[in-house]
């Protein structure tokens, strides 16, 4: 195995500790919310804005030159990637939201219908896949970009995961870390398997940068969330910094 696909397997195995053993951080348990959970959210948002963002211009180029279509027109597509990402997450959680809702009206019971346990969980699989397959794909292969998106990327899963166990919390510690867990190794081994060409890589960049914005938001945002401001901005500027740091480095 060469080292840059063992140091990736490494980061894929810590994706899957965090998977199987969120449930056991029970200082995220607390109301009002955790600054943990506000700091996580921060760096993710931060990684999105000043890593994301910045490579799908070049993916748009790539994208260009691939298709022969217009700058503007690619740019447009990979965009609106980035916007499906972001509307298809939101559309699973309305669903589960109005499901747990009904479900307390009629029966009591406040959590959403098993159905919508498959939805979540198969949403978040379907982005957890994603993620760990660009382990291996980055466009910044470099030591401090990896760590970066590693970081990054777990703090998210703190964050999202913590999200879906709040819905499912029984269901999640019986099958849905275990599914976010072979999502993760399943990812990073079509990583190492299957190389997409770069218009691809692009939209699934594109495709992940949406998702991560609302998946943090929307646990940052409600009003009964009572989430931190300070932590989240905290969070924010330490990855500014940090980032910062890899162009000093790079440079």
């Amino acid at each position: 195995m060469t080292g840059p696909v063992a140091a990736t397997l490494a980061m894929a195995l810590g994706f899957v500790a965090v998977h199987v053993f969120v449930g056991r951080l029970t200082f995220l348990d607390v109301v009002p919310r955790s600054r943990w959970l506000s700091f996580a959210g921060g760096v993710a948002v931060g990684y999105v804005f000043l890593h994301i963002m910045p490579e799908l211009g070049a993916h748009a180029a790539a994208f260009s030159a691939g298709t022969g279509y217009a700058t503007p027109v690619a740019e447009a597509a990979v965009y609106t990637l980035a916007l499906a990402g972001l509307v298809l997450f939101y559309g699973a959680e309305r669903a589960i939201i109005v499901s747990r809702g009904m479900r307390r009206a009629k029966e009591g019971r406040d959590r959403p219908e098993r159905g919508m346990f498959r939805l979540h969980i198969g949403a978040s699989a379907l982005l957890i896949f994603v993620i760990a397959y660009l382990l291996n794909h980055r466009e910044d292969a470099t030591v401090p970009g990896l760590a970066l998106y590693f970081v990054a990327m777990a703090l998210h899963f703190i964050t999202a995961d913590y999200g879906v166990r709040c819905h499912h919390p029984e269901l999640y510690d019986r099958q849905g870390r275990w599914i976010l867990a072979a999502a993760t190794l399943a990812g990073w081994g079509a990583g190492v398997a299957v190389a997409l060409p770069q218009v691809a890589i692009g939209g699934l960049f594109a495709f992940i940068g949406g998702a991560i914005v609302l998946v943090v938001l929307k646990e940052e945002l409600p009003e009964e969330r009572k989430s931190y401001f300070l932590p989240f901005v905290g969070g924010a500027v330490l990855y500014a910094i940090l980032a910062a740091g890899e162009l000093y480095l790079v440079a």
